[in-house]
């Protein structure tokens, strides 16, 4: 039984505004800066790479693979263009009290 690429799924599911807003906030929550900035590498795969967001966002390519590296530390103004040119933005919430 042929079984379906899990990259190819990933991107697929990943073109979806609402799945990539989830998968982005599941990796800040429970995650790294890191695994923050891996999730946001393969959102921007899934909307065609970041050759075509470099254009979209008037960043430099190889910036922008750096800033997308594991040891990347995007600037808030470049971190908000890759999410606009993806079609979401940055949201600040309180942070929810385990307290009742």
């Amino acid at each position: 039984m042929p079984t379906e690429n899990y990259d190819d799924f990933l991107w697929e599911e990943l073109q979806d505004a609402e799945v990539a807003a989830e998968y982005l906030s599941a990796s800040i929550d429970h995650g790294s800066m890191d695994e923050f900035l891996v999730a946001l590498r393969n959102v921007a795969n899934a909307h065609g790479g970041i050759g075509v967001l470099s254009e979209i966002t008037a960043l430099n390519r190889q910036s922008m693979y750096k800033m997308l590296s594991e040891e990347g530390n995007p600037t808030l103004i470049s971190l908000m263009a890759v999410l606009k040119a993806i079609g979401l933005t940055l949201t600040v919430k309180p942070i929810e009290s385990d307290a009742a």
